[in-house]
Protein backbone atom coordinates (compact mmCIF):
# COMPACT_ATOMS: atom_id res chain seq x y z
CA UNK A 1 0.00 0.00 0.00
CA UNK A 2 1.07 3.47 -0.68
CA UNK A 3 -1.39 5.26 1.03
CA UNK A 4 -3.27 5.95 -1.73
CA UNK A 5 -0.58 8.41 -3.64
CA UNK A 6 0.60 8.73 -7.05
CA UNK A 7 4.62 8.55 -6.61
CA UNK A 8 6.02 9.70 -3.07
CA UNK A 9 6.77 5.32 -2.30
CA UNK A 10 10.07 6.44 -0.59
CA UNK A 11 8.77 9.14 1.63
CA UNK A 12 5.61 6.52 2.50
CA UNK A 13 7.88 3.59 3.41
CA UNK A 14 9.71 6.12 5.74
CA UNK A 15 7.30 7.35 7.63
CA UNK A 16 5.67 3.88 7.81
CA UNK A 17 8.51 2.73 9.45
CA UNK A 18 9.20 5.23 11.67
CA UNK A 19 5.01 4.31 12.85
CA UNK A 20 5.74 0.69 13.28
CA UNK A 21 8.79 1.00 14.96
CA UNK A 22 7.32 3.76 17.19
CA UNK A 23 9.76 6.37 16.07
CA UNK A 24 7.70 8.96 14.88
CA UNK A 25 9.40 12.47 15.28
CA UNK A 26 7.62 15.62 16.93
CA UNK A 27 8.14 17.13 14.04
CA UNK A 28 8.29 16.70 9.88
CA UNK A 29 8.67 19.27 7.51
CA UNK A 30 6.98 18.27 3.43
CA UNK A 31 8.93 20.21 0.83
CA UNK A 32 8.44 20.41 -2.34
CA UNK A 33 6.64 22.44 -5.49
CA UNK A 34 2.94 23.70 -5.18
CA UNK A 35 1.03 20.36 -6.10
CA UNK A 36 3.46 17.83 -5.81
CA UNK A 37 1.51 16.39 -2.52
CA UNK A 38 2.77 17.90 0.31
CA UNK A 39 -0.53 18.61 2.23
CA UNK A 40 -1.61 15.41 1.06
CA UNK A 41 1.15 13.18 2.40
CA UNK A 42 0.58 15.27 5.66
CA UNK A 43 -2.37 14.37 5.95
CA UNK A 44 -2.37 10.68 5.00
CA UNK A 45 0.60 10.90 8.08
CA UNK A 46 -1.88 11.82 10.07
CA UNK A 47 -4.62 9.36 9.39
CA UNK A 48 -2.08 6.88 9.88
CA UNK A 49 -1.03 7.87 13.41
CA UNK A 50 -5.11 8.70 14.48
CA UNK A 51 -6.59 6.05 12.64
CA UNK A 52 -8.19 3.28 14.69
CA UNK A 53 -7.93 0.43 12.37
CA UNK A 54 -4.10 1.25 11.16
CA UNK A 55 -2.30 -2.06 9.94
CA UNK A 56 1.00 -3.13 10.90
CA UNK A 57 2.20 -1.83 8.01
CA UNK A 58 1.57 1.98 9.27
CA UNK A 59 -1.08 2.04 6.90
CA UNK A 60 -4.74 3.92 7.63
CA UNK A 61 -8.23 2.48 6.92
CA UNK A 62 -9.01 6.35 5.28
CA UNK A 63 -12.76 4.83 5.51
CA UNK A 64 -13.25 5.57 9.55
CA UNK A 65 -14.68 8.50 10.91
CA UNK A 66 -11.86 9.29 11.74
CA UNK A 67 -10.22 9.41 8.71
CA UNK A 68 -12.79 10.71 7.12
CA UNK A 69 -13.21 13.67 9.12
CA UNK A 70 -9.20 14.28 8.81
CA UNK A 71 -9.49 13.45 5.45
CA UNK A 72 -11.11 17.01 5.23
CA UNK A 73 -9.30 18.85 7.97
CA UNK A 74 -12.37 18.86 9.92
CA UNK A 75 -10.78 16.39 13.21
CA UNK A 76 -11.50 18.43 16.42
CA UNK A 77 -7.52 17.29 17.00
CA UNK A 78 -6.38 18.65 13.92
CA UNK A 79 -5.08 22.31 13.88
CA UNK A 80 -4.77 23.73 10.89
CA UNK A 81 -2.93 27.02 10.46
CA UNK A 82 -2.18 28.93 7.12
CA UNK A 83 -2.32 32.22 5.90
CA UNK A 84 -5.40 33.57 4.99
CA UNK A 85 -5.31 33.93 1.20
CA UNK A 86 -2.09 32.56 -0.53
CA UNK A 87 0.43 34.84 -1.06
CA UNK A 88 -0.66 36.36 1.87
CA UNK A 89 1.32 36.39 5.31
CA UNK A 90 0.75 33.47 8.40
CA UNK A 91 0.57 35.81 11.54
CA UNK A 92 2.68 35.70 14.91
CA UNK A 93 -0.99 35.93 16.70
CA UNK A 94 -1.89 32.73 14.77
CA UNK A 95 1.28 30.62 15.97
CA UNK A 96 0.48 31.69 19.57
CA UNK A 97 -3.46 30.63 19.18
CA UNK A 98 -1.89 27.28 17.73
CA UNK A 99 0.27 26.85 21.10
CA UNK A 100 -2.37 27.39 23.32
CA UNK A 101 -4.55 24.52 21.76
CA UNK A 102 -1.70 22.11 21.55
CA UNK A 103 -1.61 22.76 25.71
CA UNK A 104 -4.77 21.36 25.66
CA UNK A 105 -4.77 17.17 25.75
CA UNK A 106 -6.33 15.11 22.34
CA UNK A 107 -9.79 15.48 22.64
CA UNK A 108 -10.24 11.71 20.75
CA UNK A 109 -7.55 11.15 18.93
CA UNK A 110 -4.23 9.44 19.93
CA UNK A 111 -2.58 12.38 18.27
CA UNK A 112 -3.06 15.67 18.56
CA UNK A 113 -1.43 17.28 15.34
CA UNK A 114 -0.70 20.99 14.19
CA UNK A 115 -0.74 21.19 9.98
CA UNK A 116 0.91 24.02 8.92
CA UNK A 117 0.78 25.26 5.56
CA UNK A 118 2.79 27.25 3.18
CA UNK A 119 5.05 28.22 6.02
CA UNK A 120 7.47 30.15 3.70
CA UNK A 121 4.33 32.90 3.67
CA UNK A 122 5.45 33.25 7.77
CA UNK A 123 6.27 36.32 9.24
CA UNK A 124 9.25 36.29 10.67
CA UNK A 125 8.28 36.61 14.16
CA UNK A 126 5.47 33.97 13.32
CA UNK A 127 8.34 31.90 12.49
CA UNK A 128 10.61 32.69 15.95
CA UNK A 129 7.58 32.17 17.84
CA UNK A 130 7.07 28.48 16.16
CA UNK A 131 10.59 27.56 17.64
CA UNK A 132 9.50 27.49 20.99
CA UNK A 133 7.04 24.37 20.54
CA UNK A 134 9.35 22.89 18.21
CA UNK A 135 11.74 22.28 20.69
CA UNK A 136 9.71 21.46 23.43
CA UNK A 137 6.17 19.93 22.06
CA UNK A 138 3.84 19.34 24.02
CA UNK A 139 3.14 15.12 24.26
CA UNK A 140 1.30 13.42 22.16
CA UNK A 141 1.77 16.44 19.52
CA UNK A 142 2.71 15.97 16.21
CA UNK A 143 3.93 19.26 14.31
CA UNK A 144 3.31 18.96 10.38
CA UNK A 145 4.73 21.75 8.09
CA UNK A 146 4.60 22.26 4.12
CA UNK A 147 6.89 24.85 2.58
CA UNK A 148 7.84 25.38 -1.26
CA UNK A 149 12.16 24.42 0.28
CA UNK A 150 13.79 24.21 3.29
CA UNK A 151 15.87 27.41 2.27
CA UNK A 152 12.64 29.55 2.36
CA UNK A 153 12.24 28.67 6.35
CA UNK A 154 14.86 30.00 9.21
CA UNK A 155 17.44 27.26 9.47
CA UNK A 156 16.57 26.68 12.96
CA UNK A 157 12.80 25.38 11.97
CA UNK A 158 14.93 23.30 9.65
CA UNK A 159 16.73 21.68 11.80
CA UNK A 160 14.48 20.63 14.39
CA UNK A 161 12.25 18.08 11.64
CA UNK A 162 12.72 15.59 9.82
CA UNK A 163 12.84 16.87 5.95
CA UNK A 164 10.80 15.15 3.33
CA UNK A 165 11.55 16.33 0.28
CA UNK A 166 9.32 15.66 -2.32
CA UNK A 167 9.90 15.47 -6.02
CA UNK A 168 7.66 15.48 -9.30
CA UNK A 169 6.86 11.74 -10.37
CA UNK A 170 7.81 11.23 -13.16
CA UNK A 171 5.51 11.40 -16.59
CA UNK A 172 5.10 7.73 -17.00
CA UNK A 173 4.14 7.16 -13.31
CA UNK A 174 1.70 10.01 -13.14
CA UNK A 175 0.05 9.04 -16.46
CA UNK A 176 -0.65 5.48 -15.09
CA UNK A 177 -1.81 6.96 -11.89
CA UNK A 178 -4.20 9.17 -13.44
CA UNK A 179 -5.49 6.46 -15.74
CA UNK A 180 -5.98 3.68 -12.82
CA UNK A 181 -7.66 6.78 -10.96
CA UNK A 182 -9.85 8.52 -12.33
CA UNK A 183 -10.86 6.15 -15.78
CA UNK A 184 -9.13 9.06 -18.17
CA UNK A 185 -7.94 8.48 -21.19
CA UNK A 186 -4.68 7.96 -22.58
CA UNK A 187 -4.00 10.98 -23.89
CA UNK A 188 -6.25 13.13 -21.48
CA UNK A 189 -3.78 11.63 -18.72
CA UNK A 190 -0.66 12.36 -20.74
CA UNK A 191 -1.76 15.78 -21.55
CA UNK A 192 -2.73 16.34 -17.57
CA UNK A 193 0.75 14.98 -16.53
CA UNK A 194 2.62 17.16 -18.91
CA UNK A 195 0.76 19.75 -18.45
CA UNK A 196 1.01 19.50 -14.32
CA UNK A 197 4.93 18.70 -15.16
CA UNK A 198 4.71 15.57 -12.85
CA UNK A 199 2.53 17.24 -9.67
CA UNK A 200 0.18 14.84 -8.67
CA UNK A 201 -2.20 17.33 -6.82
CA UNK A 202 -1.97 19.60 -9.83
CA UNK A 203 -2.97 16.88 -11.93
CA UNK A 204 -6.00 16.03 -10.31
CA UNK A 205 -6.69 19.58 -9.81
CA UNK A 206 -6.93 20.20 -13.59
CA UNK A 207 -8.79 16.81 -14.22
CA UNK A 208 -11.73 17.63 -11.45
CA UNK A 209 -11.53 21.21 -13.08
CA UNK A 210 -12.63 21.66 -16.19
CA UNK A 211 -12.64 25.57 -15.83
CA UNK A 212 -8.87 25.30 -15.15
CA UNK A 213 -8.39 23.89 -18.51
CA UNK A 214 -10.44 26.58 -20.03
CA UNK A 215 -8.66 28.97 -18.15
CA UNK A 216 -5.42 27.65 -19.34
CA UNK A 217 -6.19 27.61 -22.91
CA UNK A 218 -7.54 31.17 -22.94
CA UNK A 219 -4.62 33.13 -21.62
CA UNK A 220 -2.38 31.14 -23.01
CA UNK A 221 -4.19 32.37 -26.64
CA UNK A 222 -3.74 35.54 -24.66
CA UNK A 223 -0.12 35.44 -25.01
CA UNK A 224 -0.16 34.57 -28.65
CA UNK A 225 -1.97 37.50 -29.79
CA UNK A 226 -0.12 39.92 -27.70
CA UNK A 227 3.46 38.68 -28.45
CA UNK A 228 2.72 39.31 -31.78
CA UNK A 229 0.95 43.28 -31.60
CA UNK A 230 2.63 46.96 -31.22
CA UNK A 231 3.56 47.93 -28.27
CA UNK A 232 0.16 49.98 -28.59
CA UNK A 233 -2.27 47.12 -28.26
CA UNK A 234 0.01 45.77 -25.52
CA UNK A 235 -0.65 48.49 -23.29
CA UNK A 236 -4.19 48.09 -24.61
CA UNK A 237 -4.22 44.58 -22.85
CA UNK A 238 -2.33 45.45 -19.42
CA UNK A 239 -4.85 48.46 -19.35
CA UNK A 240 -8.35 45.88 -19.81
CA UNK A 241 -6.81 43.48 -17.70
CA UNK A 242 -6.39 45.74 -14.62
CA UNK A 243 -9.57 47.89 -14.97
CA UNK A 244 -12.47 47.26 -12.92
CA UNK A 245 -11.81 44.33 -11.21
CA UNK A 246 -11.79 42.55 -8.03
CA UNK A 247 -8.30 43.71 -6.27
CA UNK A 248 -7.51 40.40 -5.15
CA UNK A 249 -8.65 38.31 -7.44
CA UNK A 250 -7.40 40.26 -10.43
CA UNK A 251 -3.61 39.57 -8.33
CA UNK A 252 -4.59 36.01 -7.75
CA UNK A 253 -5.64 35.56 -11.80
CA UNK A 254 -2.08 37.50 -12.72
CA UNK A 255 -0.33 35.55 -10.51
CA UNK A 256 -1.56 32.09 -12.09
CA UNK A 257 -1.23 33.84 -15.65
CA UNK A 258 2.49 34.55 -15.26
CA UNK A 259 3.15 30.84 -13.40
CA UNK A 260 1.15 29.05 -16.96
CA UNK A 261 3.54 31.63 -19.07
CA UNK A 262 6.84 30.77 -17.07
CA UNK A 263 6.09 27.51 -17.88
CA UNK A 264 5.83 28.12 -21.56
CA UNK A 265 8.88 30.24 -21.40
CA UNK A 266 11.07 27.47 -20.23
CA UNK A 267 9.63 24.97 -22.73
CA UNK A 268 11.25 27.74 -25.13
CA UNK A 269 14.51 27.26 -23.27
CA UNK A 270 14.90 23.83 -23.21
CA UNK A 271 13.86 23.65 -27.06
CA UNK A 272 16.35 26.65 -27.88
CA UNK A 273 18.97 24.80 -26.03
CA UNK A 274 18.43 21.47 -28.18
CA UNK A 275 17.90 19.74 -24.28
CA UNK A 276 15.80 16.38 -24.49
CA UNK A 277 13.93 16.67 -21.43
CA UNK A 278 9.93 16.72 -22.22
CA UNK A 279 8.05 19.78 -22.39
CA UNK A 280 5.10 20.49 -20.08
CA UNK A 281 2.91 22.19 -22.76
CA UNK A 282 3.37 19.72 -25.35
CA UNK A 283 -0.13 20.40 -27.18
CA UNK A 284 1.06 23.84 -27.86
CA UNK A 285 4.85 21.99 -29.35
CA UNK A 286 4.90 23.18 -32.87
CA UNK A 287 4.73 26.78 -31.71
CA UNK A 288 7.61 26.42 -29.24
CA UNK A 289 9.60 25.15 -31.33
CA UNK A 290 8.94 28.13 -34.03
CA UNK A 291 9.47 30.63 -31.62
CA UNK A 292 12.67 29.48 -29.67
CA UNK A 293 14.00 28.60 -33.13
CA UNK A 294 13.44 32.34 -34.27
CA UNK A 295 14.34 33.87 -30.16
CA UNK A 296 17.53 31.58 -28.98
CA UNK A 297 18.87 31.06 -26.21
CA UNK A 298 19.69 34.42 -25.11
CA UNK A 299 16.40 35.96 -25.72
CA UNK A 300 14.38 33.18 -24.19
CA UNK A 301 16.79 33.74 -21.69
CA UNK A 302 15.90 36.97 -21.53
CA UNK A 303 12.23 37.07 -21.05
CA UNK A 304 12.07 34.29 -18.67
CA UNK A 305 13.76 36.60 -15.81
CA UNK A 306 10.87 39.04 -16.97
CA UNK A 307 8.57 36.59 -15.86
CA UNK A 308 9.79 36.06 -13.00
CA UNK A 309 11.03 39.32 -11.89
CA UNK A 310 6.82 40.43 -12.52
CA UNK A 311 6.08 37.51 -10.23
CA UNK A 312 8.32 38.76 -7.51
CA UNK A 313 7.55 42.11 -7.78
CA UNK A 314 3.91 40.55 -7.38
CA UNK A 315 4.34 38.91 -4.15
CA UNK A 316 6.05 42.21 -3.29
CA UNK A 317 2.60 44.06 -3.90
CA UNK A 318 3.53 46.42 -6.51
CA UNK A 319 0.92 47.88 -8.57
CA UNK A 320 -0.33 45.01 -11.26
CA UNK A 321 -0.72 47.05 -13.84
CA UNK A 322 2.65 48.56 -13.61
CA UNK A 323 3.81 44.89 -13.68
CA UNK A 324 1.90 44.19 -16.97
CA UNK A 325 2.67 47.07 -18.76
CA UNK A 326 6.73 46.72 -17.97
CA UNK A 327 6.21 43.00 -18.95
CA UNK A 328 4.42 44.18 -22.10
CA UNK A 329 7.86 46.39 -22.70
CA UNK A 330 10.25 43.06 -21.73
CA UNK A 331 9.06 40.52 -23.78
CA UNK A 332 10.11 39.97 -27.44
CA UNK A 333 7.89 40.01 -30.45
CA UNK A 334 7.07 36.74 -31.97
CA UNK A 335 4.64 34.88 -33.63
CA UNK A 336 3.26 31.77 -32.09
Amino acid sequence: MNWDMIGHEWAVALLSTHLVRGETRHAYLFTGATGVGRRTLAIHLIQALNCPNTDQAGSPCRTCRLCLQIEKMQQADLLVVQAEKEGGTLKVDQIRELQHNLSLTPYEAQYKAALLLRLEEAHPSAMNALLKTLEEPPPQVVLLLTADSPESLLPTIVSRCEVIRLRPASLEQLEAGLRARFGLSAEDSRLLAQISGGRPGAAIRLGQNPALLEDRTEWLNEMKQFLSARYGERFEYADGFTKEKDKEKMRAELRAKLALWLSFWRDMLLKAAGASAPIANQDWGDSIQRASTELGVQRVSAAIHSIERSITLLEENVNPRLITEVLMLDLPRVVL
